[in-house]
């Protein structure tokens, strides 16, 4: 006797699980029963599971049967002259879809010669065990696991063409690469997705050696004629959005240039690019502080009495400006309402972003690595061909990774870009690297990818052969103009007197413990005493109570909570943090008291 159970509850007992699962697969095989709902029986639990819920991740497998794929070559005759479809295959029952419970009682095999007695199903596709964006990555079955992981990462936050019709949209945070290019070693997947319609990469040549020291720690060279040649040039765009928002008591936001009587008004320099109407014009070119929508705002807190007698001085400014490390161009303007019927304004600004020191790059292969340094072409190194490679990638990113597709693919780049065609690198149904090698060898180069080269700025020949090839490269939305932030004074909160947070407010680099420890090992502890009195405060403190007092600025003298005017008080040097804790414990009822030994 098992215990059923549908969906999590308990809805009977049934004599013979075993068949009940079976007749359960066959009806479903038939049709009788919605391919979604899975069965599986745990033998341990003495229970029978039922799941039909939503949100599950069900795939696609083909049943087999005795030893036997039940996909025949007649299915697939059928399939190609358009007489089946996929759809037609599961109501034959000739592919099920499995969820990963009921894939637990299932044996799948990876391909028809694998096939045993004991197999239940096998994958339509060996690609079919990666998703979307791993498949994307060519000769993937070479890689290490985590690699492939990471390549299929890198992907998703490369730059390109995200839509064809980004002109007209407001999006958020956007990066358009300007010269996409469909890669030149591809895998199925890359048809299969329309990818040249939307590529996020470009095809370069890259030569494996390490130079001057510039490409430590995974960094990789740029070839500075590259660059100027327009790889890897992106645009970023970004929106400034503002709405006139209605009141209580009839009153609204104004859209305009804001008066000089206006409270909180900036310098005219500020505003001296806006038009009539308030709203900055086409095609500025704008930096921090500049102003690119003006408004004006009633006041925050009113009584019912001030909303009759309103003046222009009483309103407040609240226009918007370009934050601190920002700059660009003004690109679009978009004049509408909202819902409510108020008027919105959207500007969107755009920046051209040239790839430059710290920017972020990487292969298909999780091989990621940030640019160390621009080379002049002319101390590049260059091939016995005259061939000066447009990135320099370090050799020791290669062993301990394990990516031996990063190095086929530069062969295979390498044979495509001189054969004139595209190169499979679907994993495992990809063209044989030894297929490769040779084809290299016929067109005149060595069989193993390497040439010799040439230094740059002595013209002597390098004594190591070096590996060269062709590589689909990708530019990452991480760029240093977008991170890069450093302080010296600025804006503090007002609880903490501490420096505020983030790149945008202006804010501070906080040192952290294991920062300290770094200083600390590094023998520079004294510099920890500057660094950490962001929020330093000389407050006068009772000798006798050992609480903080205050200064009475119309009598000149220090005051004690306790006694008075005339007790002997102390300057006592204290992060602010930590009077804000002393007073944070007298709200608790706690009684704080400082002792001032030196006082004693």
């Amino acid at each position: 006797m098992s215990e059923v159970i549908l969906n999590g509850k308990f809805i009977g007992n049934v004599e013979n699980p075993q068949k009940l699962v079976d007749s359960f697969q066959e009806e479903r095989r038939k049709g009788k029963i919605h391919y979604s709902i899975n069965i599986y029986q745990d033998k341990v639990l003495n229970q029978v599971m039922i799941e039909s819920s939503k949100g599950r991740a069900i795939r696609p497998l083909i049943v087999v049967k005795d030893g036997k794929s039940l996909l025949t070559d007649k299915h697939l005759e059928q399939i190609q002259k358009n007489e089946l479809t996929f759809s037609d295959l599961v109501n034959q029952g000739v592919i099920e879809y499995l969820d990963a419970m009921e894939e637990e009682a299932a044996l799948v095999s990876f391909n028809e010669k694998g096939i045993t007695l004991n197999h239940t199903h096998m994958e339509i596709l060996p690609l079919a065990i990666v998703g979307l964006c791993t498949s994307l990555v060519p000769f993937g079955n070479f890689n290490q696991s985590t690699r492939l992981n990471a390549g299929s990462k890198n992907q998703k936050q490369a730059l390109g063409l995200y839509t064809a019709n980004y002109l007209v949209r407001m999006d958020m945070d956007v990066n358009i690469l300007q010269t996409p290019q469909i890669p030149v070693v591809k895998t199925i997947m890359h048809d299969s997705c329309d990818y040249e319609k939307h590529p996020s990469g470009q095809n370069v040549v890259v030569a494996i050696l390490s130079f001057d020291g510039y490409n430590m720690e995974d960094a990789i060279l740029l070839n500075k004629a590259s660059v100027e040649r327009g790889f890897a040039r992106s645009t970023y765009y970004r929106p400034v959005i503002t709405e006139e928002l209605r009141y209580s008591g009839g009153l609204i936001d104004e859209i305009s240039v804001p008066d000089k009587d206006v409270k909180g008004y900036k310098t005219e320099k500020d505003y001296r690019l806006l038009e009539g109407d308030g709203i900055i014009y086409p095609e500025a070119v704008i930096a921090e502080g500049d102003v690119v929508i003006g408004k004006t705002s009633p006041p925050r807190f009113l009584s019912s009495l001030d909303e009759y007698n309103l003046t222009t001085s009483s309103r407040r400014e609240s226009s918007m400006t370009i934050k601190h490390g920002e700059k660009g161009i003004v690109d679009f303007i978009l004049l509408t309402e909202n819902n409510e019927g108020n008027k919105l304004v959207q500007v969107r600004l755009r920046d051209q972003r040239i790839p430059e020191m710290g920017d972020k790059f990487t292969s298909r292969h999780g091989q990621k690595g940030v640019i160390g340094l621009i080379i002049d072409t002319e101390d590049m190194p260059y091939s016995a061909s005259g061939i000066v490679p447009d990135i320099i990638f370090n050799p020791h990113g290669i062993p301990s990774r394990m990516t031996m597709s990063h190095l086929i693919e530069l062969i295979g780049g390498k044979v495509g870009s001189l054969a004139g065609r595209y190169i499979d690198g679907t994993a495992f149904e990809s063209e044989q690297h030894v297929d490769l090698r040779k084809e290299l060898a016929r067109m005149g180069f060595r069989e193993d990818g390497t040439e010799t080269f040439y230094n740059g700025r002595t013209g002597e020949m390098l004594k190591a052969q070096i590996f060269v090839g062709d590589m689909y490269y990708l530019k990452l939305k991480h760029m240093v103009s977008n991170k890069v932030h450093a302080r010296a004074r600025g804006p503090i909160q007002l609880l903490t007197r501490q420096p505020t947070e983030g790149r945008a407010k202006e804010g501070g680099l906080r040192l952290g413990e294991m920062e300290k420890d770094t200083f600390v090992s590094h023998g520079v502890a004294s510099l920890l005493k500057e660094r950490f009195d962001s929020d330093k405060v000389a407050v006068p403190v009772c000798i006798k109570s050992g609480l903080i007092g205050y200064y009475d600025k119309r009598k000149d003298r220090l005051v004690s909570p306790i006694y008075g005017e005339g007790a002997e008080m102390a300057y006592v040097e204290m992060s602010y943090a930590f009077k804000l804790l002393l007073d944070e414990l007298k709200s608790f009822g706690i009684y704080p008291k400082l002792e001032l030994e030196d006082k004693y």
